[in-house]
């Protein structure tokens, strides 16, 4: 009789053969179904494992066996040695692959011994070289066997050997006579047969020659007086290449110090009569001035704050005619000022302000008909008029007297009624100015600033307020600057740059608000 199968606590009874025959034991719950996504899971993150190990092979193996790591990089450099790529830019030369042998263990003898191999293969090459007729291989050979610490003495011999072919080859005894023959012609400098590159190569081939010593000596001196005749007729840039040739090949020069002085002296009466020149306002003789002080000199930093004043003058000149609704000229303007400094603080600024002058105009009508503009402006007039009896002359924005009358003068700039009107607040915007000045509201001071600069145009008095206001805000940059209030500091700079770059203090602040910003 066979066993029947039996319901037992809602399960079926299976034979447990692992327990021994003739046991069973209850199924209590079914069996858990199959979940293919777990398996893909699994694969994706052994694969992104796998990835990860590939790609940081190089960097584990370092860490892990870094004798290993130092092995390789000696064995890639005997093979770049024994394959003639004695050094490469790409760091796969032996020199470089021994190099960072000895960088990751300094004690290790074989990588300076490849050093050394690296130093005696070079030398070989250049041997070779020179005695193929390459001689600027060789010379690049040489080179890198003084690095490698070849003995000097060999060094210096086959060097010497070199010089003496090249010498040979080049015809040393010719190239004097052409030199000498070139100075008696006046032709000093500026090309191969002229007389000092001519010196100069002769003194590569043989240091020592005493001939091409001195007739570079004359030819210096000859430079050096030419320079002089330049300066005297003003001529800074042609003088100051001269007397930086005559540098460039002889520092020692004895009469070089002399020259270099006088040179300073005449950069520095260019830069002050520019200066002079600026605060008459008078922008081509200053822009000058500032150019040939820094063809004289071209790291002063005066001459460069002057130029970058020039060009603010210059954007500070088209707001003036873009109040006017003057466009072409407030382009020309704008466009003089980035030919002098494209990085001018006030460019920005004067680009914003044309931009708002010709969106006024455009909303105010400039195209309506005649008549109809004509009434416009009258009631413009009359609006403003009624807000200089409230006393309301620069605020609020949109309904002051000031709006009322830039909205008119955008559509007859001309108008003999507009402009005397604005004349009329000219008065009132100064003493805006002065009083936000006083209560140390500096921001609102220089709206008031920029409303009279339209009102009244470029001048003497303004510019003196531009330079108040200027060191106001140097006052605040110090005292945020103490607070360690960077961010506050370095607007307070840009408000001060913007309204006068060569203001007194304005250097120094910079200064040491840049030391700040790189501490923190």
């Amino acid at each position: 009789m066979g066993a029947e199968p039996r319901e037992e606590m809602g399960g079926w009874e299976v034979d447990d053969f692992r327990a021994g025959p003739g046991r069973r034991r209850p199924i209590t719950e079914p069996p858990k179904p199959s979940r293919p996504w777990s398996w893909v899971v699994a694969m994706l993150a052994l694969a992104a494992l796998g990835a990860g190990l590939f790609v940081l092979r190089q960097p584990l193996s370092d860490m892990l066996w870094p004798e290993t790591r130092v092995q390789q990089l000696q064995a890639d450099a005997a093979r770049a040695l024994a394959e003639g790529r004695l050094t490469s830019a790409d760091g796969r030369g032996a020199r470089e692959l021994y190099a960072a042998a000895l960088a990751r263990d300094p004690d290790r003898a074989e990588a300076r011994e490849g050093l050394a191999k690296v130093g005696e293969a070079a030398l070989v090459r250049a041997d070779k070289a020179m005695a193929a007729r390459q001689y600027r291989q060789a010379h690049s050979f040489i080179a890198l066997a003084r690095d490698m610490a070849v003995p000097r003495a060999k060094v210096d011999a086959l060097e010497k050997r070199l010089r003496a072919r090249e010498a040979a080859e080049a015809g040393v005894d010719t190239l004097l006579a052409q030199a000498a023959a070139a100075r008696l012609a006046g032709q000093l400098d500026g090309n191969e047969h002229a007389a000092l590159p001519l010196y100069q190569r002769v003194l590569a081939l043989q240091p020592s020659r005493v001939e091409a010593l001195e007739g570079r000596e004359d030819t210096l001196a000859d430079l050096l007086q030419l320079a002089r005749t330049s300066l005297s007729r003003g001529e800074l840039a042609e003088a100051s290449s001269r007397i930086r040739r005559v540098q460039a090949a002889d520092p020692g020069h004895v009469d070089l110090p002399d020259a270099l002085a006088q040179l300073a002296r005449a950069g520095e009466e260019q830069r002050n009569r520019a200066d002079q020149a600026l605060r008459r306002g008078r922008l081509d003789d200053a822009l000058h001035g500032y150019l040939a002080a820094l063809a004289a000199m071209p790291d002063d930093a005066a001459a460069e704050r002057g130029l970058m004043h020039v060009a603010n003058t210059y954007a500070e000149r088209s707001e003036r005619y873009a109040s006017d609704f003057r466009f072409d000229d407030a382009e020309a303007a704008l466009r003089d000022a980035r030919a002098i400094a494209m990085d001018a603080p006030g460019i920005a600024q004067a680009q914003q302000r044309l931009l708002q002058a010709r969106q006024t105009q455009q909303r105010y009508g400039q195209r309506e008909p005649t008549a109809q503009r004509t009434r416009r402006i009258d009631q413009l007039l009359a609006d403003a008029s009624q807000a200089e009896a409230r006393g309301d002359l620069l605020t609020p924005p949109g309904e002051s007297a000031y709006d009322k009358l830039r909205a008119a003068q955008a559509l007859a700039p001309q108008d003999p009624r507009v402009r005397g009107a604005m004349a009329r607040l000219l008065p009132a915007a100064r003493q805006c100015f002065e009083d936000e000045l006083r209560g140390n509201r500096l921001r609102r001071a220089r709206e008031c600033l920029d409303a009279r600069a339209a009102l009244e145009g470029e001048s003497a008095v303004l510019r003196d307020a531009r330079r108040r206001l200027a060191q106001r805000w140097i006052a605040v940059g110090d005292e945020r600057l103490g607070a360690g209030e960077l961010g506050a500091a370095q607007a307070a700079l840009i408000a001060a740059r913007e309204l006068d770059p060569q203001a007194i203090g304005l250097g120094e602040f910079a200064d040491r608000l840049r030391a700040a910003s790189a501490a923190n």
